[in-house]
């Protein structure tokens, strides 16, 4: 053996390394990578389950944005309608004011037609009554014939007059 080499004793530590490397294998290795595949798996699912619930916030987003809209156009409908209405009743309300001031006005104009009338009426027969309070006293005054001409006089003095 040129240099001392003793390959019994290569052998003996290449067969160490190989049982130590076998025992580490087993024994270190395999719990390690198990537990980090584990790690690996876990991670990955709740990468899977935060995307999944990104995904699911999102549509969720999505339905409550399209039922505000929703919302909203409801609202913006009801608004009109309520304006509408408001409007046919502000519309119905004027006509019948316009109707109540007609009929006042229609009341108040055969009211004072009626006066009218009644005080025509009473101013001839006011007339009637001094026509006759005239003729009787002309009648007393006078006889007949004298009477009849003053009367008669009198009638033309009032047409000629008016």
């Amino acid at each position: 053996m040129p240099l001392n080499i003793d390959w019994q004793q290569i052998l003996l530590h290449l067969l160490n390394f190989v049982v130590l490397f076998a025992i580490l294998y087993f024994l270190l290795y395999k719990p390690v990578k198990a537990f980090m595949d584990k790690r690996t798996e876990h991670y990955r699912q709740m990468d899977e389950e935060a995307k999944k619930n990104v995904s699911e916030s999102e549509r969720i987003k999505e339905e409550y944005r399209q039922k505000l809209d929703a919302a909203e156009d409801e609202i913006t409908a009801e608004r009109k309608k309520a304006r509408a209405e408001i409007e046919a009743a502000t519309a119905a309300r004027m006509e019948r004011a316009e109707a109540e001031a007609q009929k006042v006005l229609s009341d108040a104009r055969r009211d004072i037609e009626h006066e009218r009338n009644k005080m025509l009426h009473e101013a001839q027969n006011e007339i009637t009554g001094m026509v006759e309070s005239a003729a009787e006293k002309l009648v007393a005054q006078s006889t007949t014939s004298e009477a009849f001409d003053q009367f008669l006089d009198a009638a033309k003095r009032g047409s000629v007059n008016e």
